[in-house]
């Protein structure tokens, strides 16, 4: 990676890529704050509404998958402007499919434009976050992500407001979506151009054919597949938890008020965020493999507490420490995926679609399961992939020495 980037240019550069973090979970989230008016307006039943999340999941996933060929071809800045563009317009087509023309297919295209562009942009930004937390020598990445988070957050108490005022999804979409798309342009300006696209600035470009084997490499190397494991187990502890903690609240242990299930998703979902702002300075006292493997037994003995829990206040501290074992293993292991600035982008583009892919799939086949050995038994297979992602740490430890007070501690 080029040295030669100035203070004020890494400050324009990283808090650009914070904006993109933000407005990316502001985006996830308000399509999800609408979609039981999306449902009401489509009048489609839970099926259909399930068909059109599969086909949002199949795109975000398409998406992850092909970013490293879109980052060969166009590097990052320029890539991550198309894919912006592709999701935000996925955006408005889902608001014009809703209320204007009342097609579910319409709904569907959009959502396959929007989980297109989100997948892509996913990896690219954390890519260029990598990037930064190699320039700064200290682990930023874990901060990146509760940027996310707090987009989600933003996303979802706009959403509110939207419903408040009576607001169409088409009206609260088209919106966001423009906002997201003028206000991620402005970010991307301020991403410095040579190092955006990952090469020195005075040399060479290497040909596409280059580029896209370097890019692809990654998928021939073990390290990556040990990596996936890590990415794994705590993708699936961190979606499980998103969509089942709340119903193992009320349907699993039988209390009867549902604001409890809401409250132990949020317990979760405040612990992860909390630990990903402040966790960064333990990384780089300890060592990533230390803190991914405590993290490991922090959310076993979480998840543990929570199926086993006998009363609802001892729920509410397996919640938290099930969220503050899960927070940190995705920007860790993408960390650990982009220790080569020079093959960076295939490897992180490899290991996010093995971290996204259980994310985004893994949930739905617990309840699958779950049908058949009740929801709090079926969360023991996140407990196993849990324990698995601790013992596959050992891939994070860093591959050459790093400008950080932690390398010595990965030995």
């Amino acid at each position: 990676m080029n040295a030669t980037v100035t203070h004020s240019q890494l400050v324009r550069w990283r808090t650009a890529i914070f904006a993109i973090f933000l407005l990316s979970g502001l985006g996830v989230a308000s399509w999800a704050a609408r979609v039981p008016a999306i449902k009401e307006a489509l009048d489609i039943n839970r099926e259909g509404l399930g068909l059109l999340l599969l086909l949002g999941g199949v795109a975000s996933i398409t998406g992850i998958s092909t970013s490293s060929i879109i980052m060969a071809r166009f590097g990052t800045r320029r890539g991550m402007l198309g894919t912006l563009t592709v999701f935000s317009a996925g955006l408005a087509v889902i608001g014009v499919g809703t209320d204007i023309v009342h097609a579910p297919w319409l709904v569907g295209l959009g959502l396959a434009l929007w989980g297109y562009g989100g997948g892509a942009t996913d990896v690219m930004m954390n890519v260029e976050a990598t990037a930064i937390e190699q320039q700064t020598g200290r682990t930023i990445l874990p901060l990146f992500h509760a940027f996310f988070s707090f987009g989600t957050v933003i996303g979802a108490g706009l959403g509110i407001a939207a419903i408040s005022l009576s607001l169409t999804p088409f009206d609260h979409l088209l919106i966001v979506a423009v906002g997201v798309l003028v206000l991620c342009v402005v970010a991307i300006a301020n991403i410095p151009a040579a190092e955006g696209e990952l090469v020195e600035p005075d040399a060479p470009k290497a040909p596409f054919r280059e580029r896209l084997h370097v890019a692809l490499s990654a998928w021939r190397e073990p390290r990556t597949y040990v990596l996936g494991i890590v990415l794994l187990g705590m993708s699936f502890a961190e979606g499980g938890a998103n969509d089942w903690l709340a119903l193992g609240v009320v349907e699993g242990h039988g209390v009867h008020d549902p604001a409890l299930g809401a409250a132990g998703l949020t317990v979760f979902s405040v612990s992860m965020t909390a630990v990903r702002v402040f966790g960064g300075p333990l990384v780089d006292r300890f060592g990533r493999v230390v803190i991914l493997r405590v993290l490991a037994v922090t959310a076993a003995a979480g998840l543990l507490l929570f199926i086993l829990s006998p009363s609802v206040p001892l729920l509410f501290v397996g919640a938290a420490l099930w969220g503050i074992g899960a927070s940190l293993g995705f920007p860790l292991g993408m960390s650990a995926a982009a220790d080569d600035p020079a093959k960076a982008a295939g490897r992180v583009a490899a290991a996010a679609t093995m971290g996204y892919v259980a994310f985004l799939a893994g949930p739905p086949l617990l309840g699958f399961v779950s049908e058949h050995i009740g929801l709090l038994n079926a969360l023991y297979i996140i407990v196993a992939l849990i324990v698995a992602s601790g013992f596959a740490s050992g891939a994070a430890k860093p591959l050459s020495p790093e400008p950080r007070s932690a390398t010595a501690k990965d030995a």
